[in-house]
């Protein structure tokens, strides 16, 4: 009995006085690639489970005394009795609906319809050549605990299984009550392994409308081939289910995850403006998003027909916002519609007011009430809707904007070059400096159609600014460096400058890199269409020696802000760590079971991302919507963002280590432990990313080669090979063929591949993101959209601009409308919800996989995040480095891996969840 007790590792067992000596246990193995379900002698050599730091504190304990007695394989087969603990998560607010056919589930649960368990063993039945299966066991005390408001309700149920039934691996579930629930997790306790876990976290549909039992699979991790003969059938059959038919609009309830193109961005019936080109295939390549099967617009028979807010997109049931995040992110979304409500009810009696007509005014977006800010007078105020008027009474904190973090230290700081070249380095948007490795810089774009490839830059235009130094000495010790935005914008400059109130340069701007680590703008140039041959179409522009100069030079930066704000948000951020994830997360759900260990490694790094992107869909990229309103390029915003996906984006080239080397940057040191040297030492992004990016390759290569240890096993991995294969040729069609695409042969290929995966899910998206509003909600220091070009002097408006040159340049900036809308959106953007898990955490930490070795190595690399914060907590209070530390300097936290929810400036979310 001792040594059963020692076997067992289970309270449980304690307290049963029903189990012999005599008998033998069945017992369970922790690791994917051991046989289970062997009989052991009386005495084996028992290995002790590793003991975790953590435990779930969300699984429902079982109390009662469980049989776990079995008969030696002589004896005659007995049946014993096991135990489930059921997890199922409340919803905090229900509306009169729910609640309604909520106390009538649990009338007709008390009249036997039921939630109904079946376990599923690993093993085969030899009568049927199906799995065996226990007897099905009703959900206990449902209609008891109905009313129960917790967040977490548990439950019990209990099965009679007989001693030859092996070990379950999987649980079916059906819902023969009106209302679907979300199940988070089921642990079966009673056999002599001790406890089994099953994570689920999914909505379980009611029966009638979506037949069929579902499956649940336990936490233990096998590779296609691996698969214990009972769960073989489920394995295959689920991913058929989660594939779906291809046939039919989807429903909201649905889990079906299906490709198609963008061609749901326009609302052809309402109107030809609202028209848009279908993103996706030879014409416009383009990756591709979920399907959702809805019917044609009537207009246009290739256009999908839209779906306006607040009516939901589908997405798959279990990647649709959880409450807490749906309630974050709808709060934004009303502060949004109360920034823009009032103003353009403001814009209706005060025609006047469009405009910014003083930095006062942006400042008091931060210090005032709305509606005081907008000057309404009391008589003006009588005009307006009383549900206006008692939101304005009641939401006076709703309807003010928070200080963004640009100006919350240093109100000017803005102005200044070193601020304009620090944020190159350590801003929102640190992507795109690269190094010069010729002088001047030169065109890719086609002569005949764009002009000469020759820049304007001369060697006399920044010869002043090198401290000494010729050019070409300043290009052989890497001091000249580049943000170049001219082939992406100019091919598109005709048609965005005949839009109503757009105005844009092509722009390139040459930093050189001071002694002190800082990047000084030395000069801008600004490229419009060539036209003719005699046209002007380059101009450039230095730093300033006089007043005039120096106005003219803030309206150059203010439009290579403008520019950058534009390749910032529709290349480096929705295209490079939304759209293209898209098809890899499709293709995960399509090919991977839940129980590939590689899947298991994925899955938080796919939360949220197809609802996001579905609502960015519907509300931000498509016509007439945010982004289109708020940013220079207008209705040719997604025509810019799909011409960087055709000629610029490389899957093989989105590693941070190659990105890096790519953009000269960086050159091969394997003496670094990222095997890199960074040629601007004082590159927040880069030398903090670099951190992130080691600990996830090292994560990562342990996870794989614990399932991989050789080559052969990735070759013969038909899932992993078919996710891969989908993911390119159907996700990626249009750049399919490109021969730069990886091969997956080994595991270095695989470990590469899944770190490229998790760092743009992970770190990449976080450094684009969340410092949308604190650096882009002072609309000065980054403005999405400019209306203005800078005055020649035989220019009418040149005289203008002489007479009062800040009115001018507040007249160049975005309307107060297009500021505010703006300024809630990314506000939005930029705000972590409650429920956000960040890099080194993840739902049921200690449990989600039962591989004892895997999940000490997820601690260890947990550990690592936590090291990396404080490593990046001691670079930013380091004097000498001064683009994160300094007089009114704001600290590099974007990529500090946790934070608060709300506005932070930090923290780096598993996934693309905003």
């Amino acid at each position: 009995m001792v040594l059963a007790k020692e076997m067992m590792g289970c309270s449980l067992i304690e307290r049963s006085s029903l189990v012999s000596s005599s008998k033998v246990f069945r017992t369970c193995s922790g690791n994917a690639r051991q046989k289970q379900n062997r009989f052991l002698p009386v005495k084996p050599v028992w290995v002790p489970s590793v003991h975790l730091r953590k435990v779930s504190p969300v699984m429902a304990a079982v109390s009662e005394d469980l049989v776990k007695a079995a008969p030696s394989q002589k004896e005659k087969a007995v049946k014993f009795k096991v135990r489930a603990a059921v997890t199922i998560r409340n919803k905090n607010k229900e509306d009169f609906k729910e609640t309604f056919v909520k106390h009538f589930d649990a009338l007709t649960d008390m009249l036997g319809r039921n939630v109904v368990l079946e376990l599923i063993s690993n093993e085969q039945d030899p009568k049927t050549n199906g799995p065996k299966r226990s007897s099905e066991a009703v959900l206990k005390d449902w209609s008891k605990k109905a009313n129960i408001k917790a967040e977490r309700v548990y439950y019990t149920a209990e099965f009679t299984v007989d001693s030859s039934f092996g070990i379950p691996g999987a649980i079916t579930v059906t819902n023969k009550h009106q209302q679907e629930f979300f199940l988070e997790s089921i642990t079966i306790e009673g056999f002599a392994c001790g406890p089994l876990h099953f994570p689920c976290n999914s909505w379980v549909q009611s029966s009638r409308n979506h037949s069929g039992k579902r499956v649940f699979f336990s936490n233990q991790p096998y590779l296609p081939d691996q698969t214990p003969v009972g769960l073989r059938a489920l394995r295959e059959n689920e991913l058929k289910d989660l594939r779906g038919n291809g046939r039919g609009v989807r429903k909201l309830s649905d889990r079906v995850y299906d490709f198609d193109v963008y061609n749901d961005l326009g609302n052809p019936d309402r109107g030809v403006d609202f028209a848009r080109p279908t993103l996706g295939g030879d014409k416009i390549p383009y990756p591709r998003r979920c399907h959702t099967g809805r019917l044609p617009s009537e207009t246009d028979m290739q256009a999908e027909s839209r779906v306006e807010k607040p009516l939901p997109v589908y997405v798959p049931r279990d990647e649709q916002f959880e409450e807490s995040k749906q309630n974050t992110f709808s709060a934004g979304r009303l502060r949004a519609v109360l920034h823009n409500l009032l103003p353009q009810l403001k814009a209706s009696i005060s025609a006047h007011n469009r405009d910014i007509n003083s930095f006062a005014d942006i400042d008091d977006l931060y210090k005032e009430g709305l509606l005081l800010k907008l000057g309404l007078q009391q008589e003006a105020v009588k005009k307006l809707p009383k549900m206006v008027t008692k939101l304005q009474e009641s939401s006076e904190g709703l309807l003010k904007y928070e200080t963004p973090k640009v100006v919350s230290k240093d109100k000017f700081a803005w102005l200044r070059d070193d601020e304009f070249g620090r944020q190159a380095l350590a801003g929102v948007n640190p992507v795109n400096i690269e190094r010069l490795t010729s002088f001047p810089p030169v065109s890719k774009l086609d002569p005949k159609i764009y002009g000469p490839q020759e820049s304007a830059l001369k060697e006399e235009h920044i010869v002043g600014q090198l401290h000494g130094m010729t050019v070409q000495q300043a290009l052989a010790e890497n001091k000249l460096f580049m943000v170049d935005y001219h082939d992406i914008y100019l091919p598109f400059l005709d048609r965005i400058n005949a839009l109503d109130g757009r105005k844009s340069y092509a722009t390139r701007t040459i930093f050189f890199l001071t002694p002190t680590g800082s990047l000084k703008p030395i000069a801008i140039e600004l490229s419009l269409p060539h036209t003719t041959p005699q046209s002007r179409a380059k101009r450039v522009v230095t730093p300033p020696v006089d007043a005039t100069a120096n106005w003219i030079w803030q309206l150059a930066k203010s439009h290579v802000c403008s520019n950058d704000a534009g390749v910032h948000q529709l290349v480096n951020h929705w295209l490079r760590t939304h759209a293209c994830m898209e098809p890899f997360i499709l293709a995960a759900h399509r090919q991977m079971s839940a129980m590939h260990p590689i899947f298991k490694l994925l899955d938080p790094h796919m939360r949220y991302t197809l609802e996001i992107n579905a609502l960015a869909r519907q509300n931000l990229i498509n016509a007439d919507g945010v982004i289109e309103n708020c940013f220079t390029p207008g209705r040719y915003c997604m025509e810019i963002s799909a011409a960087a996906y055709r000629s610029n984006w490389r899957f093989d080239q989105e590693n941070l280590p190659a990105e890096l080397i790519r953009r000269g940057i960086a050159v091969p040191d394997p003496t670094q432990p990222h095997g890199l040297k960074l040629l601007i030492e004082d590159y927040p992004y880069a030398a903090d990313g670099l951190l992130i990016w080691n600990a996830l390759e090292n994560w990562v290569r342990t996870y794989v080669n614990h399932y991989y240890p050789n080559s052969s096993l990735i070759c013969s991995d038909r899932e992993l090979q078919n996710w891969y294969h989908e993911s390119v040729h159907v996700g990626h069609a249009d750049l399919s063929n490109e021969s730069w695409w990886p091969s997956l042969k080994t595991p270095d290929d695989l470990v590469s591949i899944l770190t490229t995966l998790i760092w743009l899910a992970s770190a990449q998206h976080a450094a684009l993101n969340f410092g949308q509003y604190p650096y882009g909600g002072y609309v000065p220091n980054r403005p999405p959209l400019m209306r203005r070009l800078i005055p020649e002097e035989n220019d009418p408006e040149y005289a203008n601009f002489l007479a009062d040159p800040q009115k001018y340049f507040l007249l160049a900036l975005p309307s107060l409308l297009q500021a505010t809308k703006f300024m809630a959106v990314v506000d939005t953007l930029s705000t972590h919800s409650p429920d956000e898990e960040y890099l080194g955490e993840r739902q049921h930490p200690s449990i989600w996989s039962a591989d004892a070795e895997i999940i000490e190595a997820f601690y260890e690399f947990a550990a690592e995040i936590r090291r990396i914060e404080k490593e990046i907590e001691k670079r930013n209070a380091n004097p000498n480095l001064k683009n994160r530390c300094g007089a009114g300097v704001l600290p590099y936290e974007l990529l500090a891996p946790s934070s608060g929810p709300g506005v932070t400036c930090r923290g780096v979310p598993n996934s693309v969840s905003i």
